[in-house]
């Protein structure tokens, strides 16, 4: 047996339509062996781990081995969603790095205390950013483990 989708899943959680363009890019340029869903705010990101929604199908929700968090959004920001999907079993075991402009001590402290797995300040040149995505997949979609159901994979689907 082997998996349908050999892609690992990451999900992007950021508002910026620019950032989302060049995070997309530089996964493309690391040659990053995944499919990146993107919601723009806590609130979305909450309701696509939650299968809630217009994300109610799993098709299109897909349970994702890796989230790229922004802190700054609206509606519900990075902090706020990063507590509420910690605090459930279902999902606590996702790795969450939080990629973000900010590089205040206090929201990298913070981060770790309610869960985040990794803290990156997003760097401002493509180059930059190209760099820390690639050294980001490298690990959590290149090298990590996770169990299957930490991963969302359904040991009993086969590909026909």
């Amino acid at each position: 047996m082997r998996k349908v989708q050999n892609k690992k899943i990451i999900l992007l959680v950021e508002d910026d339509p620019d950032d989302i363009y060049l995070i997309g890019e530089a996964i493309d340029e690391c040659q990053l062996s995944a499919r990146i869903f993107i919601v723009e705010d806590g609130e979305q990101m909450l309701d696509y781990l939650n299968q809630r929604g217009e994300y109610s199908d799993p098709d299109l929700a897909p349970r994702p081995d890796l989230i790229l968090l922004d802190l700054n959004m609206p509606r519900k920001d990075g902090r706020e969603a990063l507590v509420e999907m910690k605090e459930n079993p279902d999902l606590r075991g996702i790795p969450v790095v939080v990629l973000t402009t900010s590089s205040a001590e206090r929201d990298m402290k913070y981060s770790y205390e309610q869960g985040a797995s990794g803290f990156v300040t997003k760097p401002v040149s493509f180059s930059g950013l190209r760099d820390a995505v690639c050294k980001i997949g490298d690990y959590w979609i290149r090298t990590v483990q996770l169990p299957e159901e930490q991963a969302g994979d359904d040991p009993g689907e086969v590909v026909q």
